[in-house]
């Protein structure tokens, strides 16, 4: 059974000079450029302009870098307040990020204020971006999961599963009175595994049923509450407990239920109201604000293609289309006639004399055979 575990990570990082490159750290960057990738992709697909999603969501992971250590902090202060807030932690820790604690939904609610920002200073619909971005957030924190095993933390409780995770017994984060050698829950892996499968469930449904009006967004919320909610219960970290209803459960756990119920009703309220119409429907897919579309580009400049189309169009200008009709603009339905051979009728034309046919065959002979400036 122990050669079957999940050995403990050899390594967490590497040195760069006096810079100490943490491999948490690395999984995070890896998550955010991956998402960024995906998001770009998404968003060319759905006929964004190049770059945006990358210029707005600087102000979403900014933000969001905020928001998920203030969160990490407050459900779990014992840390860094003490137990009870009796003052006897460390509140030097609060800034050392590199050592973990970074709180997906402090994650999600500051970054989507920042991202609220900037969408309104690029006007850009919030929901719009968020329904392109939400696959790659997701593939992201299952990146970001990544870094939970090379810190040694947020794993569960003893297992004798033959995936059981090896911790070193000198981690900080070894559960006191526990025997060397146990085997815990891998955590971190159940929820990177929860979120690829997310992921791919996503674009599937994005393929079939195009989610916008903030459908995508929502789906990804309930998906990954769902998934949080009984990974959460298996987890044996410090955290803040709460008892609702008579039952004691971490804060996350009761978190994660209270955002997957507003989750699935925002989904069957978006889904009740969605667009019937084609027009509605197009409405829906607008990645812009109303007001602040892009300008429409022209087809064509007053160029190269205008001047051809008014040669080929304006009775008696240059060039071909003088050649096929005659200066009162008769075209094909009289044509010059070189023969002579003219209708008979005496009451209605004059029959030409000889020198007249020929002044009317050479102006004919000049018609069908202009100089080079078409004269």
């Amino acid at each position: 059974m122990i050669r079957a575990a999940i050995p403990a990570p050899a390594w967490d990082g590497f040195d760069l000079g006096p810079v100490t490159i943490h491999a948490y750290a690395l999984c995070i960057i890896a998550g955010i450029i991956v998402a960024l990738w995906l998001g770009s992709r998404r968003w060319h697909d759905r006929g964004g302009p190049e770059g945006r999603v990358i210029d707005i969501s600087i102000w979403a992971i900014l933000f969001g870098l905020v928001g998920a250590r203030l969160y990490h902090v407050v459900s779990s202060p014992d840390a860094y307040f003490g137990p009870g807030f009796d003052g006897t932690g460390d509140l030097g820790r609060i800034w050392r990020v590199w050592e973990g604690g970074l709180g997906i939904w402090g994650a999600v609610a500051l970054g989507a204020v920042g991202a609220w920002i900037a969408c309104r200073r690029y006007g850009v619909r919030l929901s719009a971006y968020a329904d392109v971005v939400a696959p790659g957030v997701l593939l992201a924190q299952a990146i970001g999961r990544l870094g939970n095993y090379f810190n040694q933390e947020l794993f569960g409780g003893p297992t004798t599963l033959p995936w059981g995770l090896q911790v070193s017994p000198d981690s900080p984060n070894w559960p006191a009175g526990t025997l060397e050698g146990t085997l815990f829950h891998p955590t971190f892996l159940y929820e990177m595994l929860w979120n690829l499968a997310g992921v791919a469930l996503l674009l599937l449904l994005d393929r079939r049923l195009h989610l916008r009006r903030g459908m995508m967004a929502w789906s990804y919320v309930a998906w990954y509450t769902a998934g949080r909610t009984w990974i959460e219960m298996l987890r044996i970290d410090d955290a803040e407990m709460v008892t609702l209803f008579g039952t004691t459960q971490r804060l996350n756990v009761w978190t994660s239920l209270l955002v997957f119920v507003i989750a699935v009703a925002f989904l069957v309220g978006l889904w009740a109201t969605r667009p019937r119409t084609a027009a509605g429907r197009e409405r829906a897919d607008s990645l812009w604000l109303p007001g602040r579309e892009p300008a429409a580009v022209p087809a064509s400049g007053d160029g190269e293609a205008d001047g051809e189309a008014d040669g080929a169009s304006t009775a008696g200008g240059d060039g071909e289309a003088d050649g096929a009709s005659t200066a009162g603009g008769d075209g094909e339905a009289t044509p010059a006639d070189p023969a002579g051979d003219l209708p008979q009728d005496a009451g209605a034309h004059k029959v030409p004399s000889p020198a007249e046919r020929r002044i009317n065959a050479h102006e004919t002979k000049k018609s069908a055979d202009p100089g080079p400036n078409g004269d």
